[in-house]
């Protein structure tokens, strides 16, 4: 076994940096809440190439003094901790005093500090190494670059994902930070171009639209609440607007941004069951804590925290929304809007059946008293009798036997009418004037019997098909044609466009913006012109003519579509367009002539399921001729 000796200091260095630095994202946190800790109120923050060719970070903070630069360079030096004690009351963002000297430990370190009243001084390190110090002039604050990040590391480079997604995870962080600091100025900014710049004013909403956009900071509500030991407040957005994703949930600790499932769970509760499935809301919530009841020194990066009594903390979030929610949003509870269970293909098969193979009609037969009374299938001989004396005088049909008396059982015309059913067909051989879709859509387009249109209420129309009647919702109907005329539309590309008198901006949160521009391209296809308009907007100039109306919300709605997109499911893309266009379009009902009516059923076998609208909404519902004679008690 080799000798034991201990490590060199570069090496340690190396190694703790492992445990802080695991990607460009982590050095900004780390520079920023060392920014916060020391009082600044404006910081800036710039990088290039995601982070990794350069991170500058400045601050207007208290600085650093000229004979401590070095021990700011150490491990395990810190001004934020004296004692054991401390550990157990921390009340700042940063403490372990690995931040600098892990940094720099990978990197080339420049710093340029200065306290208030002092002459200003700059350091230089490389590889965990101190390479000069000059003085020089400078302001109160602190700014530190830093280039060519792991470049004594490249291993580590090979564990980075896409320059997107890092620059997305930078982002990330300082909107978390702005978030919990809305009293402090920050502004990002990615090769010059401003990605987030917050005014630094306190006003939390006016923070998330700085981070979210003005569209979604609009359409949040306050809510706060508080106990002995807890002070809770924040922002949290209606039902109706949602992510995919719970990234857009953004839980402050005395303004340490954390992870916690149990807290999670807890907002997601206080929304109950006004949330669809798969979505998630954007709330911020902000909790006040005595730094006693908190143990932040269970991860090298603080953001899994030990809470005293999370569950009467989860209990008062839950509450505090709940109570916002009844008091400031006008929503029905999901559970209202349950729908009976949606028909299978089966049932919708029966549709275009032979009902005379067997009607299951079934006529009543006399009680039976005494041997003279039963018919004469139910009597037996007497030498019979004496064979069965010990059982009972009731006697069984044999169904294999064809009789007309009863007809529960076999009928003499079986045989012909299976053989009819069986070169029956539920659905048409010719699709030459369709387009092509799946065998499930298949039979079921092609599966609706030919409507005789009858006549119409306010609501329905009215049809009969054999002796069946068909009752048409007619909104849902339209909305039907609607969806199947947009989606062609879309799916063919071929869109025409109108342009735009007043071109329309839209502006969005730094990380939407980045999505949707990732996107721009396919959004395009559905005829969405976005041109960059800086400052993290948009701007249309014209519009598809498929939008009947309210253009900008119409489009907004969409993009919000693609931000909510699941990975994977963008081939669902189009038909989630054209079922929102459709439901925008036809609010409801109409008043139709005879032959729009008859226009809608003859349009409607031609859909690829005329049995539902693109949310899912029943179409029609269909009673048969013995459904009816039940209704109106006809047994014979």
């Amino acid at each position: 076994m080799p000798k034991i000796h201990e490590l060199s200091e570069t090496l340690t260095n190396q190694i703790a940096a492992g445990e802080v630095i695991e990607r460009p994202a982590s050095v900004v946190k780390e520079l920023v809440e060392n920014s916060l800790d020391a009082g600044a109120t404006r910081i800036r923050i710039d990088f290039v190439d995601a982070g990794l060719k350069q991170i500058v970070v400045q601050d207007n903070g208290t600085g650093i003094a000229r004979d401590q630069v070095d021990l700011a360079f150490t491990r395990h030096a810190t001004s934020k901790i004296s004692n054991e004690h401390d550990l157990f009351k921390v009340a700042t963002l940063g403490f372990r005093g690995e931040a600098l000297a892990s940094i720099s430990a990978v990197s080339h370190v420049e710093i340029l500090t200065a306290t208030e009243g002092a002459i200003g001084v700059r350091a230089t390190f490389s590889g965990g190494n101190k390479k000069g110090q000059e003085d020089a002039a400078a302001r109160k604050g602190t700014k530190i670059t830093v280039r060519d990040l792991f470049f004594n590391t490249p291993a580590r480079l090979k564990y980075l994902r896409s320059p997107r997604t890092e620059i997305m995870k930078i982002v990330d962080i300082i909107n978390r930070l702005a978030l919990g600091y809305p009293q402090v100025s920050f502004t990002l900014s990615n090769t010059g171009k401003i990605l987030l710049r917050t005014t630094g004013n306190g006003n939390l909403k006016q923070t998330v639209a700085n981070v979210y956009g003005r569209h979604i900071a609009e359409g949040m509500e306050n809510f706060s609440t508080k106990d002995n030991d807890f002070k809770v407040s924040g922002l949290m957005s209606k039902p109706e607007l949602t992510r995919s994703t719970r990234n857009f949930i953004s839980i402050l600790l005395n303004g340490r941004y954390i992870k916690n499932f149990q807290l999670n769970t807890a907002i997601m509760d206080g929304y109950g069951s006004k949330l669809t499935a798969r979505h998630y809301p954007i709330v911020v919530v902000s909790i006040k804590v005595d730094p006693l009841l908190v143990d932040v020194n269970v991860h090298p990066t603080k953001q899994e925290v030990r809470l005293s009594k999370e569950k009467e903390l989860s209990r008062l979030i839950t509450t505090a929304i709940s109570n916002a929610l009844v008091e400031k949003v006008e929503q029905t509870d999901a559970f209202a809007n349950l729908e009976n269970k949606r028909e299978t293909l089966v049932d919708q098969l029966q549709l275009n059946l032979n009902q005379d193979v067997v009607n299951t009609a079934r006529k009543k037969i006399p009680e039976v008293h005494d041997q003279a009374d039963k018919p004469e299938f139910l009597t037996t001989k007497p030498e019979e009798n004496k064979a069965t004396e010990t059982k009972s005088d009731a006697q069984y049909v044999d169904l294999n036997k064809p009789r007309e008396d009863d007809k529960y059982i076999i009928t003499k015309t079986w045989d012909q009418n299976v053989s009819r059913q069986q070169q029956l067909t539920p659905f048409s051989s010719s699709v030459a004037d369709q387009e092509v879709i799946s065998n499930g859509d298949e039979t079921l387009a092609n599966n609706l019997p030919r409507l005789a249109y009858v006549g119409q209420t306010d609501t329905y129309i009215i049809a009969e098909n054999n002796g069946d009647l068909f009752l048409i919702d007619q909104v849902a109907a339209r909305r039907r044609l609607q969806f199947e005329k947009t989606y062609q539309m879309i799916a063919a590309k071929k869109i025409v466009q109108q342009g735009l008198l007043t071109p329309i901006v839209l502006e969005f949160g730094n990380l939407d913006f980045i999505q949707i521009k990732d996107k721009i391209d396919q959004i395009k296809q559905i005829g969405i012109h976005l041109e960059d308009f800086g400052q993290n907007s948009f701007i249309v100039r014209s519009y598809p003519t498929w939008i009947q109306n309210n253009v900008e919300e119409t489009i907004r709605q969409i993009l919000d579509g693609y931000l909510n997109l699941d990975k994977g499911k963008s081939n669902n893309l189009f038909k989630r367009v054209a079922a929102l266009e459709a439901k925008k379009a036809i609010k409801g009902k109409i008043q139709l002539s005879a032959a729009e009516a008859k226009q809608i059923l003859t349009d409607l076998r031609k859909t690829t399921d005329p049995y539902h609208d693109a949310s899912g909404r029943i179409i029609l519902v269909r009673m048969s001729q013995n459904e009816l004679r039940k209704m109106f008690k006809k047994d014979d």
